[in-house]
């Protein structure tokens, strides 16, 4: 294919993007540390956030953002939410009119509760805008697993033409064109990770964490389809195969947050030792006044928000769920 591909974020999942890239078209990576872009062009390898994971040998890094967004067909954002918007600013002198945006991020703003390509439609006008996501944990595609994805646009074309710069034999992607529910999804099944993981760090079993995931994934749904979202959205790989994933998985962050504050850990001490970010930590504030922008009833979301912002245990949390009235599954709880 005639196109270059910007990954902008040289953490594991931008990584690992711009690895499933560079088998398909030239791909060139930003990363801010010298380091990191030294040991990908000469070793092939990231060893700050995967180490032991061999790179496709035709990836490139940079530490210039200018040089990798100036030759960019498609712009890939690797960016947590927290600095999204002001990398968007940076790169906006460089970026070519017209190029498409994929963000990679599963959160949302602080303050203005937006959407990943919410903020890209307003830093980046005139740019179609859309998400990859879906149950991708890094490690398992480098080490050469099965995975699929989906990416998101509202223009069919573009989704389509992008497809094909994702895939690979072993990472199917499939296209959609729910931007909103698959970018809400991402974002709310972290906060329902946090729950899943606490379940582990407390040792309640199996069947609490199968109860978790299932009433999280009701959660989610009703607050996606109340903000545009599809329902069928929801039971795909950008909801119920992320959620999954992201709840069971040893690699998720969240889920590990969740586990060591089951361990009755503080937040601030599982923070301080990680070198990545937990968007359901962030995300589990703002979710809940969305939930209540939009009248929805989120009771497993909203004991994380007690839990990460008020100090509430892992335990009171799981009781203030346990002790709740029972109504009927397919109701509101």
């Amino acid at each position: 294919m005639d196109m270059n591909v910007a990954v902008v974020g040289a953490g594991s999942w931008g990584t690992t993007v711009a690895h499933l890239c560079a088998h398909n078209v030239p791909t060139l990576l930003y990363s801010r540390r010298e380091d990191v872009a030294e040991a990908i062009n000469e070793r092939h390898e990231n060893p700050r956030y995967l180490e032991g994971y061999q790179l496709h040998p035709d990836l490139r890094a940079s530490t210039d953002l200018a040089a990798v967004v100036g030759q960019a067909d498609v712009l890939v954002m690797g960016v947590p939410s927290a600095g999204f918007r002001q990398t968007l600013v940076d790169i906006r002198p460089d970026l070519r009119p017209w190029v498409p945006v994929v963000s990679l991020s599963k959160g949302l703003e602080l303050g203005t509760r937006k959407r990943m390509t919410q903020i890209a439609e307003e830093e980046l006008p005139g740019h179609p805008v859309g998400v990859l996501t879906g149950p991708n944990l890094a490690k398992e595609i480098l080490a050469g697993n099965a995975a699929a994805a989906v990416v998101a646009f509202t223009d069919h074309t573009i989704a389509e033409r992008l497809q094909e710069v994702f895939s690979s034999s072993l990472f199917r992607v499939y296209m959609n064109t729910d931007v909103v529910g698959c970018e809400i999804a991402g974002a709310l099944k972290n906060v329902i990770a946090l729950a899943a993981g606490m379940a582990d760090g407390l040792e309640t079993g199996d069947n609490t964490r199968a109860a978790v995931m299932t009433r999280g994934l009701a959660e989610l749904t009703r607050l996606g389809v109340a903000m545009g979202g599809r329902p069928e959205t929801f039971a795909g790989l950008a909801g119920m195969g992320d959620l999954l994933a992201t709840c069971i998985s040893p690699q998720s962050r969240n889920r590990y947050v969740g586990e060591q504050l089951g361990r009755g850990r503080s937040l601030d001490e599982i923070i301080e030792e990680m070198n990545q970010v937990a968007e359901g930590v962030k995300s589990a504030k703002i979710v809940l006044e969305l939930a209540e922008e939009f009248g929805v009833e989120m009771p497993i979301a909203s004991e994380m928000r007690a839990v990460v912002t008020e100090g509430r245990s892992a335990m009171r949390a799981y009781r203030g769920l346990v002790q709740r009235p029972a109504t009927h599954e397919n109701a509101p709880d």
